[in-house]
């Protein structure tokens, strides 16, 4: 008589990701994609404090449940924190999202936050310095160089832990257009592999 065993392994249990994102969404989809035919870690939702932003279009396109909400209830966090856990969500992903995590949800998925910046941080982060505003002020400061910062969250804009960093160069002739697409490009190349690297190291 044959018995046979079936063992269940915690491998395949669905790492699910939330993406807060604000406007067009171009590293969102980068993402999802990525993690379309991933069967340990897929992007699960989609969530925004922009009614009007492409984020939701795109997210139609790709199947992916999206959400919007006022910005109160990203920044009073508690109403948010009890639909992610209901949702099982295990990290969250900010790819483009302008409002500050507020503390309550930060300490609820603790370490399990993830940002990226487009600059070199600690330079050029902080308050305000976000998209164009960054392209502008590292072509303003001459820098020969600049890139993208991968970090997890903390209570304080663009100062937690540093996962990953990757350069550039920038010429002289280059404008902030110029800077602006070759740090589209970092992130593309690398923003995905970074998330799906430290999933698997924590």
């Amino acid at each position: 008589m044959l018995t046979q065993f079936y063992i269940i392994s915690m491998s395949n249990t669905i790492i699910k990701l939330a993406i807060f994102a604000s406007g067009n969404g171009s590293n969102a989809e980068n993402i999802a994609l990525y993690f379309a035919n991933n069967n340990q870690i897929k992007v699960d939702s989609i969530y925004t404090n922009k009614k009007d932003a492409y984020v939701v279009e795109r997210a139609k396109k790709l199947g992916i449940k999206s959400y919007y909400y006022p910005k109160d209830v990203f920044t009073g966090g508690t109403e948010l924190i009890k639909i992610l856990k209901n949702k099982e969500i295990d990290y969250i992903i900010l790819a483009g999202f302008l409002l500050k995590i507020p503390n309550n949800i930060i300490n609820a998925f603790q370490n399990k936050i993830l940002n990226i910046h487009p600059a070199l941080l600690p330079k050029f982060g902080g308050k305000g310095m976000y998209g164009d505003n960054v392209h502008k002020a590292v072509k303003t400061s001459g820098d020969k160089e600049s890139g993208i910062t991968i970090h997890v969250v903390n209570e304080h804009y663009d100062e937690g832990t540093i996962v990953f960093q990757a350069k550039c160069n920038i010429s002289e002739s280059d404008s902030y257009t110029d800077i602006a697409n070759k740090i589209h490009k970092l992130e593309y190349d690398n923003f995905p592999k970074v998330i799906k690297s430290f999933i698997k190291q924590e």
